[in-house]
């Protein structure tokens, strides 16, 4: 049995690293700062400047002979006066944006393209520029994406030239991530939500009346099913639950690819009439005509392609669903559902929720995981001399570090979405909580 060291800091290392680089790219997250603030600190207690990186990769991108990037316009020194207590503080030091240097990047032969790989050179040569040794990237899994296309596109560089290994940090409220059983923020997320979904049930209590709340959560329903969990809501749907009579097909033309496939789509009538369902059973059975419905924002990718056009769709082509606004046309429908059914008028509301769980102050446990995952980046290169891997937990904080080739499709190099797999224990929690319907 290993002797115990107690008291005793970690051994120092041998390194030949002066200087990192970390960025953050995409939305906001709780514990943001936790895991910016921990990271830096582990490089500099070993001797190694730390470059924060400003909003992304903007300003990596805009870089060139004429453009400089200049610090405390395009980067910050993390030196300790400005690490200072930030472990808790909310918001991002170093800001965000959803830049993306690899978006003309849709496979391996596009790394042979000049053309296509040029934004990359560009981000590439201003990181040697800042004369950093390696890179860490936080952010969802389009900046992994982002990520490995950084270490693809240096794999190809003449040999002999300057590399730079690349450590991703996985970020997102969703808790969608592949290779990590929960994600910083997630939880700071859901008690914001859930406070806010209580407050409202206490509203549609008073009123006799109902809230359809649409939950943040772009592709899967991790979000939506743990505030409603914890806020007691009435029912919760997200894209998981579109099967059967619930989901219907239609043929539509790939943006990307410009070819016509069978997409899967949302049958509106079908869920809304489920919603209506709930309702009347919680009035004849319980005596409630009240309650609140909490959709997942990704089913607004489901909606068939006719209501989605003019939508505008981002750099990573995913749709704003904050333009589609499900809360709002579910409630009208449902309302108009309702009556149709019994006869009765009963109020719905529709709103959005989840831009304001995003910086919200962290709990102790996002601020645990998210010190230990900024921790562990500096571990994964320092220590390990790791390339092209996110850091990982599993178990009491134990990290772990998964290969990028593990995480990402070599054919696209598209990232796969962890969904709630239907019919698994946090699936069923929920289905056990929420209204019994038959």
């Amino acid at each position: 049995m290993a002797q115990a060291r107690p008291l005793a800091h970690p051994e120092k290392v041998d390194h030949s690293f002066k200087r990192v680089a970390i960025l953050f790219s995409g939305g906001p997250a709780p514990a943001a700062n936790s895991v910016i603030s921990t990271c830096a600190s582990s490089f500099e207690k070993s001797g190694i400047e730390v470059v924060g990186v400003l909003h992304g990769y903007r300003h990596l991108m805009e870089f060139g002979p004429d453009n400089p990037l200049q610090e405390g316009r395009d980067y910050l020194i993390l030196d300790g006066h400005k690490l200072k207590r930030t472990r808790n503080q909310r918001g991002i030091i170093i800001g965000t944006a959803r830049a993306n240097p690899g978006k003309l990047i849709q496979s391996r032969d596009d790394l042979q393209d000049a053309e296509k790989t040029a934004p990359m050179k560009t981000t590439y040569e201003a990181l040697l520029s800042l004369d950093v040794d390696a890179l860490v990237s936080i952010g969802g899994d389009d900046t992994l994406k982002t990520a490995n296309k950084f270490k693809l596109y240096q794999d190809t560089l003449p040999e002999g030239s300057r590399k730079l290994p690349v450590v991703h940090i996985p970020k997102t409220i969703d808790n969608d991530y592949n290779g990590i059983d929960f994600t910083f923020g997630y939880f700071t997320a859901v008690e914001v939500l859930a406070g806010e979904l209580r407050n409202l049930l206490a509203d549609a209590e008073a009123s006799e009346s109902y809230f359809v709340a649409e939950s943040m959560g772009r592709s899967a329903g991790w979000l939506a099913y743990g505030a409603a969990i914890a806020s007691e809501a009435s029912l919760v749907i997200s894209v998981e639950d579109i099967t059967g009579e619930l989901a219907g097909e239609e043929e539509w033309t790939n943006p990307k690819t410009g070819a016509t496939e069978t997409r899967k789509i949302m049958n509106i009538d079908g869920v809304v009439k489920r919603i209506v369902k709930t309702m009347c059973v919680r009035e004849n059975e319980h005596n409630k005509r009240y309650g609140t419905i909490i959709l997942a924002e990704g089913l607004a990718e489901m909606m068939p392609s006719s209501q989605l056009e003019g939508i505008p769709r981002d750099d990573h082509g995913h749709i704003s669903v904050a333009h589609v606004d499900l809360g709002k046309q579910f409630a009208k429908l449902v309302a108009a559902e309702y009556k149709a059914q019994t006869g009765s008028t009963r109020k719905v509301t529709g709103l959005q929720l989840g831009y304001e769980s995003r910086c919200a102050p962290p709990t102790a446990f996002d601020v645990m995981l998210g010190s230990q995952l900024g921790v562990g980046a500096y571990r994964a290169i320092v220590e390990n001399k790791l390339n092209g891997v996110m850091v990982s937990i599993v178990g009491q904080l134990d990290l772990r570090y998964v290969p990028f080739e593990e995480l990402v499709n070599p054919q696209d190099l598209v990232t796969v979405v962890r969904y709630i797999e239907p019919g698994c224990d946090f699936h069923q929690l929920a289905r056990f909580l929420e209204t019994y319907v038959q």
